[in-house]
C-alpha cells in the first residue's frame, strides 16, 4: 500500500503561525522533503522535533521526484514544506503533487500561511476576484510579455518578488499599467518589522528611487478600470483578406481598400497587399 505526501504550510515569519496538526504531521512521517534543508532544520529544532530531511528545491526536483515518489509507492509517508508558507505555489512542489497524481499516491494538503493572500487582505484593493501571477521572468523580453499580458485584466493581480529586483521590476509596471495604477508592497509579513506601502507605481518609482528595498515582498496591483481597456476593434477577429473585402464591397475600390485596412491594422500597405493577394 503506497504512502501518503503531507503538503504542510509552514510559518512565513511568525513560528507562532504554525499549526498543531502541521507539528504532528511533521512529528509522525517518516521523511520531511524541504526547499531548504537547513532553514527547515531550524523550525525543527524549535519545536523538538526529530526527523530525516532530505533536499527538493528547483534544481533536483527531477532526481528528487523520482526518490520521493519509490519511497512512497513503498508505504512511506512524506511532508513536503517549502522555506515558507504553502508548497506548491510558485514552487517545485507542483512537479511533485503532479508525480504522485500520476502513480496513484495519495496527497493532502495541512493548510496554514500564505504569503500572497495574506498581503491581498492587508493591501486594502478589492479582493473579490484576484489573479496570482507569482514571480516575473528575469528575462526582460519575458517580463514585459508577462505584464502586457495582464495590463488590461480586471483583476486585483498577485506578484512576488525579492529585494534586489524590486525597483526594476517597479519600473517595468509603471511602463506596462501606468503610473496612476495604485498597488500594495508588502514586505516581513508577520514579523516584527512588517510593512505595508499603498501608494500608486508612480510614487512607489520616487520612493525607491531614495530608499532601498529590504525583505521580500509581495506586491498587490489594482485591476485595469473597464474604462480603461481599450474596446476590441471590429476587424481583429477576420482575415486581412477579408477585411479588404469589406471595404471592397463598401464600393471602394482595391487600392483604397487595401489602404484603408493597412491604416486599420498600423501595417505597411505592401504587406496588407501581398496578404490580400495571396494565392491568386
Amino acid at each position: 500500500m503506497s504512502g501518503k505526501l503531507y503538503l504542510c504550510a509552514t510559518p512565513i515569519g511568525n513560528l507562532g503561525d504554525v499549526s498543531s496538526r502541521c507539528l504532528e504531521v511533521l512529528g509522525a512521517v517518516d521523511l520531511i522533503a524541504a526547499e531548504d534543508t537547513r532553514r527547515t532544520l531550524q523550525l525543527l529544532n524549535h519545536f523538538e522535533i526529530s526527523k530525516p530531511l532530505t533536499s527538493y528545491h528547483e534544481h533536483n526536483k527531477h532526481e528528487k521526484g523520482g526518490y520521493i515518489i519509490s519511497l512512497l509507492q513503498n508505504g512511506k509517508n512524506v511532508a513536503l514544506v517549502s522555506d515558507a508558507g504553502t508548497p506548491a505555489i510558485s514552487d517545485p512542489g507542483e512537479d511533485l503533487v503532479r508525480l504522485c497524481i500520476e502513480n496513484e499516491i495519495e496527497v493532502t494538503s495541512v493548510p496554514g500561511p500564505v504569503a500572497g493572500i495574506n498581503a491581498l487582505i492587508l493591501s486594502g484593493l478589492p479582493t473579490k476576484r484576484f489573479a496570482f501571477e507569482g514571480f516575473l521572468s528575469v528575462n526582460k523580453r519575458h517580463r514585459k510579455e508577462h505584464l502586457d499580458a495582464v495590463k488590461n485584466d480586471t483583476h486585483t493581480l498577485i506578484f512576488y518578488e525579492a529585494p534586489h529586483k524590486l525597483k526594476n521590476t517597479v519600473s517595468d509596471m509603471q511602463k506596462a499599467f501606468g503610473g496612476d495604477r495604485k498597488i500594495a508592497l508588502v514586505r516581513e509579513l508577520t514579523k516584527l518589522h512588517e510593512e505595508v506601502k499603498r501608494c500608486t507605481l508612480d510614487e512607489a518609482a520616487a520612493f525607491y528611487e531614495e530608499n532601498n528595498p529590504r525583505g521580500e515582498y509581495v506586491i498587490i496591483v489594482e485591476g485595469a478600470a473597464e474604462a480603461d481597456i481599450p474596446a476590441e476593434n471590429e476587424w481583429d477577429g477576420i482575415s486581412i483578406r477579408e477585411h479588404v473585402e469589406k471595404y471592397i464591397a463598401e464600393g471602394l475600390s482595391s487600392k483604397d481598400a487595401v489602404k484603408k485596412a493597412a491604416a486599420d491594422r498600423n501595417l505597411p500597405k505592401r504587406d496588407v497587399y501581398n496578404e490580400y493577394h495571396r494565392g491568386e
